[in-house]
């Protein structure tokens, strides 16, 4: 017999790729992975994996299972949750992962409508920029995600299932009374002098402001990085930077302007499930509030 906990080391590792990952994602030691591979190994009387110099690699055998192991798990939820009698009323628990702007906008009222309707449904909330909410549904560790098909660097594949939730415009980000401040569309040309909040390296929106400003011709001068963007928001309400964000990053709290940009740009957002699962009436549940969502109001200052 299989032990499903090992199975899905083995589904992270193939994800993942070192078994020092997998140990960080699942809370062990390199060793404890390790050792539970090797077991897993004797189980399936296969040989999984493979050292080449420091690196442990999947054998085609190892491969076949990592791929598999995923429905396998999937199944065994969508099972344990009919033998429980939760097939009719959505009940159990749900991860659902989402970026910074859409927790407050979006997952937040969806958690809170769905604790009203359906009291037997567990949603467990998880903040994740797209880098790490992609990889975590195909493992395991989320089951909805709140993501965007934009995320150039790490795109969404056939493995997965899309629900469009809209478009989010992205905007420039000023403090009242900034020359940029006035009516009109921003040309982000004549920003180039300006000092420049962005969020962390790698994520989303520091490559996407990074590409937006040399497209418009200079190298931004960046004078911090947040990876929140209420710290940003107060950055630039301080008058100590400009900062481009979408537009349900804005937080209506703080004095701040926005202005559209010359060059419309917009992001996608979606909801993401994994293909192929059993799709859980929980699972449903959450999809269908997270749909039937009221438009967020614009950015402040919109001009």
């Amino acid at each position: 017999m299989m032990n499903p906990w090992r199975l899905r080391l083995l589904s992270q590792l193939h994800t993942l790729g070192t078994v020092r990952a997998v140990a960080q994602a699942a809370n062990l030691s390199p060793s404890s992975v390790s050792q539970q591979l090797a077991v897993l190994e004797a189980e399936t009387h296969t040989r999984l994996l493979e050292r080449t110099g420091r690196r442990i690699r999947l054998t085609s055998a190892g491969l076949i299972l990592a791929h598999r192991a995923r429905a396998i798990l999937d199944h065994m939820d969508g099972v344990e949750e009919e033998l429980r009698g939760f097939a009719d009323e959505p009940a159990g628990l749900v991860r659902l992962g989402a970026f910074q702007s859409a927790i407050h906008s979006m997952a937040v009222p969806a958690v809170t409508r769905l604790a009203r309707e359906h009291p037997r449904l567990d949603v467990q909330l998880l903040e994740l920029e797209p880098h790490e909410s992609m990889p975590a549904l195909r493992v395991g560790d989320a089951d909805v995600i709140i993501t965007t098909t934009d995320f150039d660097e790490l795109p969404l594949g056939p493995d997965l299932d899309l629900v469009p939730l809209g478009t989010d415009p992205i905007v420039l980000v000023v403090p009242p009374g900034h020359p940029a401040a006035g009516r009109g569309t921003a040309d982000l040309a004549a920003c180039a002098d300006e000092p420049w909040a962005f969020d962390i390296p790698q994520s989303y929106m520091a490559n996407l402001a990074l590409r937006l400003c040399r497209r418009s011709g200079f190298e931004p001068r960046v004078v911090c990085r947040f990876s929140n963007y209420m710290m940003t928001l107060q950055h630039v309400e301080a008058g100590l930077s400009i900062a481009l964000l979408p537009g349900l990053a804005v937080d209506h709290r703080y004095r701040v302007l926005t202005r559209e940009l010359a060059t419309p740009q917009t992001r996608t957002i979606t909801a993401a499930i994994r293909r192929g699962s059993p799709q859980r009436a929980a699972v449903r549940a959450v999809l269908d509030v997270l749909r039937d969502r009221p438009q967020a109001p614009p950015p402040p200052g919109r001009s």
